[in-house]
């Protein structure tokens, strides 16, 4: 299937380096970072990124990007660093003139929109995290087992990346995709023989193993989803849960996959979609405020519950730290809801935080 919606390849520059990112669809900006599986072409052609592109294209103004040494980017890099990744994509931004837009990380790009979004605040409305990790391999207190696998994933990527034998790289496929056709894990061969040379692909790894944003997930101040397949055997299920339970006000759901990304013909695909349509449709059904309508109208107990949603506690949490009845903070959210003009929690979220609350 060609790309009826994309736009052709542009290039910006990212610390002297050629970028290459496109965009398909219309609607609000949704910025996908990238990951060393990434090829804006070649994508098209996947049995497993095509289904995924149609419909982040679909209300969407899907915006993607091969990150350096990757796809149709430059692939002589003297440098491969995660704060090179976080570079990458500040420069695909400023040359997509985006002012404001909703970011989705998956895999390795979760813990670079991570950052982006704690270095930018005033420009992410929203994040969506797949498969995520604030934990690179190596920053989770490996065994020595687990420091030898890892080395052993970098080596047979240098020694097997590039040849016309896709044997080694199915080493890769088949941890990322063991519920997979013999057609997808082909393609999936391919893709990753076409996205980086040998060496890169090693020295992206190697990187990415050494990632740790936990620090940073904490100051993550928009709402954020994180979906997680349950028996992820390339990022570990916990690893997600953990995100979420880092990012103030994460709403996490859990995904019925073996696979690192759930396929077309899975029902957590369509349910990931479902998820992700409601999160972001949250913000844009917002009502428009009256000229009389303001934060000033809340009493000064309700702007004190209404940070305190913003900072992303629940009612039990919100009743403790006041000395409050659960009903009380019921009662008062309602009121809130109603003065703000919003009807659901991700909304006064939005709007509480574009207006200050929730600050630390």
């Amino acid at each position: 299937m060609p790309a009826p919606l994309s736009t052709s390849v542009q290039f910006c520059t990212s610390d002297g380096l050629r970028i290459a990112f496109t965009n398909s669809g219309s609607g609000p900006a949704l910025v996908k970072t990238s990951s060393y599986l990434s090829h804006i072409e070649y994508d098209w052609d996947s049995p497993i990124w095509r289904p995924w592109l149609g419909e982040w294209s679909k209300h969407n103004t899907l915006i993607r990007y091969d990150q350096r040494a990757c796809g149709l980017s430059d692939w002589d890099v003297d440098s491969i660093s995660f704060e090179g990744w976080v570079n990458d994509l500040e420069a695909v931004v400023n040359a997509s003139y985006l002012k404001r837009f909703a970011i989705l990380g998956m895999s390795q790009g979760a813990s670079i929109a991570i950052a982006y979004a704690v270095r930018h605040p005033e420009r992410v409305s929203h994040l969506v995290l797949h498969g995520a990790f604030a934990r690179g391999r190596l920053k989770r207190n490996p065994s020595q087992e687990q420091l030898e696998q890892a080395r052993t994933m970098w080596k047979l990527a240098e020694l097997g990346w590039g040849q016309e034998n896709s044997a080694f790289r199915e080493v890769f496929t088949m941890q990322l995709f063991p519920g997979g056709t013999l057609e997808l894990h082909e393609s999936f061969n391919e893709l990753q023989r076409r996205c980086a040379s040998p060496m890169n692909a090693a020295r992206i790894m190697r990187e990415f193993d050494n990632v740790d944003v936990s620090e940073l997930a904490h100051r993550v101040k928009c709402p954020t989803l994180v979906v997680h397949c349950r028996h992820d055997a390339r990022i570990p299920y916990e690893e997600g849960r953990l995100v979420a339970s880092m990012i103030p006000g994460a709403h996490f759901v859990p995904l019925e996959s073996k696979n690192h990304i759930p396929l077309e013909s899975e029902p957590a695909f369509h349910q990931f979609i479902e998820e992700m349509r409601s999160f972001l449709d949250a913000a844009a059904e917002l009502p428009k405020h009256s000229e009389s309508t303001n934060f000033d109208i809340l009493t000064a107990r309700e702007r004190e519950v209404l940070d305190q949603i913003a900072r992303g506690l629940n009612n039990d949490e919100i009743a403790k730290s006041f000395g409050l009845s659960e009903k009380t903070v019921r009662n008062h959210i309602t009121s809130i809801f109603s003065k703000i003009e919003v009807t659901s929690r991700a909304q006064a979220i939005v709007r509480a935080r574009d207006a200050g609350f929730g600050s630390p």
